[in-house]
């Protein structure tokens, strides 16, 4: 839901079809699409409303709701002087998400690092795979659900 003193902001106002929420907060706009729109919705943000960097993509884990992850990406607009926060949510099971690397090259690092921490998927990346843990820890250690003692590999 969308509401009515956002609807005059440009930024929302471009992504109206596609978002599902949206608010301004701690003066910072945030907006939220479906997980197969996000790819468009990023490609929007760029190329129509030059939010040129994308500074982080991160996740978000809401156990025990469902559905259970975030996945964040912060934007800025350098020449605009303005920061926006895309989100969507997906699954506890299987959680993916297509990948952005396709519309911001920095996204690849970003989405390795959500991918080994949460163990959310981004299809279609070009080398998901580990970064941050050994290649033989199993688990995902920023899960809420996940062990906090003993060893992991």
């Amino acid at each position: 839901m969308i509401p009515e003193a956002l609807t005059a902001n440009p930024t929302v106002a471009a992504l109206a079809d596609l978002a599902t929420s949206a608010k301004f907060e701690f003066s910072e706009l945030t907006v939220e699409t479906a997980p197969e729109d996000i790819v468009e919705a990023l490609s929007r943000v760029k190329y129509d409303l030059n939010y040129e960097r994308l500074t982080s993509v991160t996740g978000v884990d809401r156990f025990p709701e469902e559905p259970r992850f975030e996945v964040v990406y912060h934007l800025q607009s350098v020449a605009g002087k303005s920061r926006l926060r895309l989100k969507t949510r997906v699954s506890g099971t299987n959680p993916e998400v297509p990948t952005a690397t396709l519309v911001y090259r920095s996204a690849e690092w970003y989405e390795r690092e959500t991918f080994d921490l949460f163990g959310i998927n981004f299809s279609g990346h070009p080398d998901m795979r580990r970064i941050m843990m050994p290649d033989g820890w199993e688990g995902h250690p920023l899960r809420k659900d996940y062990p906090i003692t003993g060893a992991r590999y």
